[in-house]
């Protein structure tokens, strides 16, 4: 049997939580067009008879500008201390030698593979020269040309990750996907809407907070906590007369009753935490 750490890296928006997603046949990661989304490190585990494969998504890495961004560098930190193979992924219709940079950065100890995404976005003739470029690089080990939205080139990645994962035991046994609790991917789906729904400044400058959640004889009652920094943003989750707060609620349940199976009832709040996102001791009760 083979088995390992698999992580995932790269700039913000290059599509890492997409593959996740892909790559495990499920949605456990949350996905939006602005960057930035994955403010945690998630772990995934893909279970085969001949093989496991624990995945992990990763914050894209930026230069860290408050005590949540130093949080998620933290998270990135800690998975290329444990990975066996590292996917470094980069967006195909952007200058390589920003993701290059990155890479190089990263200092990996584990063998590398440069994973070209998004290929459908551009010619034959640019992706032969961007894979050029990363072959002749010494931290790649193969590239790997693939559009995780399409789902191109998602076989041939597993195979060439098996290829290269040691042989051992599994590190988790039944049939979890995921080590984190159930109440981690309902606060995720919540946020994921208010990336939808919000402007550019929300989004950043929110978190949520899972409060209850009670399983009923026909239902799942959940209560969740949308915390955010200020009044003013706080009246902008509500919406006038609580409109965009019923709209953020009404997809996030379709969203949550998906993942659960199951039926829910979702009572939202807004909670106002001025610099939540520089205070330690909250950050630490909002699970950064």
């Amino acid at each position: 049997m083979k088995s390992g750490f698999v992580n995932i890296f790269g700039k913000p928006n290059a599509g890492k939580s997409t593959l996740l997603n892909v790559l495990m046949g499920e949605k456990l990661a949350i996905v939006s067009h602005k960057v930035q989304t994955t403010r945690h490190r998630i772990k995934a585990i893909l279970t085969d008879p001949e093989y496991q494969i624990v995945f992990s998504d990763t914050p894209g890495i930026i230069e860290p500008k408050y005590k949540l961004h130093e949080k998620m560098m933290q998270a990135v930190k800690g998975s290329l201390e444990d990975a066996d193979v590292a996917l470094l992924i980069t967006d195909a219709r952007e200058n390589p030698e920003e993701s290059h940079a990155i890479f190089t950065f990263l200092n990996l100890k584990a063998p590398a593979l440069v994973v070209i995404n998004k290929i459908d976005g551009v010619s034959d003739e640019d992706i032969k020269t961007i894979s050029n470029f990363f072959k002749s690089q010494s931290y790649c080990k193969e590239v790997v040309l693939i559009s995780a939205l399409k789902k191109k080139g998602i076989d041939h990645l597993l195979k060439v990750i098996l290829d290269l994962l040691p042989e051992g035991p599994a590190f988790y046994e039944g049939d979890d996907i995921s080590d984190l609790p159930t109440k981690f991917f309902v606060s995720e789906l919540i946020r994921e809407k208010i990336f939808l729904l919000y402007g550019e400044e929300i989004p950043y400058h929110a978190t949520v907070l899972v409060q209850e959640f009670k399983e009923k004889s026909t239902l799942i009652k959940i209560g969740a906590e949308i915390i955010v920094q200020r009044d003013t943003q706080k009246g902008i989750i509500l919406g006038e007369g609580g409109k965009m707060i019923k709209q953020l609620g009404t997809l996030a349940r379709k969203d949550i009753e998906e993942f659960l199976d199951n039926k829910v009832f979702l009572e939202l709040f807004v909670k106002v935490r001025p610099k939540w996102r520089d205070n330690e001791m909250q950050l630490k009760e909002y699970g950064y």
